[in-house]
């Protein structure tokens, strides 16, 4: 099946499996997924992500992080730029997510970075996600 937008699917994915209280999440693998998930990681957001080369494309496992009660680390992810739909961001025009509870995670020209990262090198960039 063609997928239109794969960083949408690698959310949704992992927002499922934490809310199903899954260990890990197998996601079809990318380098910019692979992008996110270091941010993710970073941020403490997940416990630890794993690329396992295969015959194809690749399988990026991601495993998740659980608080007391089994609560998880990531409440809710959403995502911003489309293919659709485009969202670029100036660094001065970055805004902080929950007034910075959570993060941005953005695409700029030195890499996938967390908005706070962008406005502190002042680089502006594509929009990903927000995760809370």
């Amino acid at each position: 099946m063609a997928m239109n937008d794969p960083i949408s699917d690698m959310l949704t994915r992992v927002r499922n499996a934490a809310k199903a209280n899954f260990s890990s999440v197998d996601i079809p693998g990318s380098k910019l997924k692979v992008e996110i998930a270091k941010v993710l990681k970073e941020e403490g957001y997940i416990k630890n992500y794993k690329y396992i080369k295969d015959t194809k494309q690749g399988v990026l496992r991601v495993y998740l992080k659980y608080g007391p009660q089994r609560t998880s680390a990531i409440l809710n992810m959403a995502r911003i730029s489309k293919p659709s739909k485009r969202v670029y961001s100036k660094s001065k025009d970055i805004k902080p997510v929950l007034n910075g509870m959570g993060i941005a995670v953005i695409s700029t020209s030195k890499g996938v970075m967390t908005d706070k990262k962008a406005r502190k090198e002042h680089l502006g960039g594509e929009v990903l996600c927000t995760v809370w």
